[in-house]
């Protein structure tokens, strides 16, 4: 059986290979969807992406699906319960901003129609086809991960720095990273 060349940031892991064969840069349009990488997202600030994935399955049943319209809604007792829970990582701001993220992520469906239709009025509704040759050459934010995470700010989102946008706009599919001889540029 022949194996397949992959970015090499994924190589040797199966969860890190799987997650990038099916996952990583694959345009997401779907609101719910959206909402979950952005939790995911902001709770690996400062983290790996590893630790991320290994707890996804917890993260999932601890925020509901990441149904936004339930993780809004999420009263102090819950807080201090997500507190306790050793499946996810229990950083009270990191908890605290998904709820008041849960809120903003409504706002912005209200003014748009969809979180969808304003994340990706960023791209013109379309990925960004980067051309890099090795992992060196892609970057941890860009101009335009800055200006979108400087208008999520200014609606209220927190924990969305420029990385946390840029691995986020990656992860949805936003832009594509893959560089050269990944078999999914192929």
């Amino acid at each position: 059986m022949e194996e397949k060349t992959r970015c090499k940031w994924c190589v040797g892991i199966e969860i890190y290979e799987k997650y990038h064969d099916e996952e990583w840069g694959v345009p997401v349009y779907d609101d719910q969807k959206l909402f979950e990488f952005l939790i995911l997202e902001t709770f690996q600030a400062g983290l790996s992406w590893i630790t991320i994935l290994k707890k996804r399955e917890n993260f999932k049943l601890a925020f509901e699906h990441f149904d936004y319209k339930k993780v809004a809604l999420y009263t102090e007792d819950k807080i201090q319960e997500l507190l306790q829970n050793a499946g996810i990582i229990r950083n009270q701001l990191k908890i605290r901003s998904a709820v008041s993220n849960a809120v903003a992520f409504m706002k912005v469906q209200e003014e748009f129609g969809s979180f969808s239709k304003y994340i990706w009025e960023f791209t013109d509704g379309k990925p960004i086809q980067n051309n890099r040759q090795t992992l060196k050459e892609v970057p941890a934010t860009t101009p335009l991960s800055d200006a979108i995470s400087k208008n999520l700010k200014k609606r209220g989102f927190k924990f969305v720095g420029s990385t946390v946008v840029y691995a986020h706009m990656q992860a949805t599919g936003m832009v594509d990273d893959h560089v050269a001889d990944c078999w999914k540029k192929q």
